[in-house]
């Protein structure tokens, strides 16, 4: 389950720099949780060649990820986010509230591109 929420997210990425058809095939594999068998009649192609796409889609989004980091780089300013939730529901200073409210809002606007 991983592995399938890592490629999706990973496809969501760096999926411009796949081909159509790669993009195409790891979408239905990871994303809608096809088979190969079932990629293959909606692409009009072999099993086997579907496995291709998707492998050699696999290879360009781990390079991506090797070399940029944005996947990694987005689970941990989540996991900053989640402990700041964290201590907000536990805190009972305001000081502390408001300056986890400010690291809930920061990793917010991180993740939209605005800081």
């Amino acid at each position: 389950m991983e592995k399938n929420l890592k490629y999706g997210a990973l496809l969501d990425l760096y999926g411009g720099m796949l081909t159509e058809k790669q993009v195409e095939a790891l979408d239905y594999y990871y994303n809608s949780d096809y088979s190969l068998g079932e990629i293959g009649e909606l692409m009009d192609i072999t099993r086997q060649g579907v496995r291709d796409f998707i492998k050699r889609g696999e290879a360009v989004l781990d390079g991506a990820e090797e070399r940029l980091g944005l996947y990694e780089r987005f689970r941990r300013l989540d996991s900053v986010r989640e402990n700041a939730e964290k201590i907000l529901e536990i805190s009972g200073s305001t000081e502390v509230n408001v300056l986890a409210e400010r690291i809930i809002k920061d990793t917010d606007r991180i993740r939209n591109g605005e800081l």
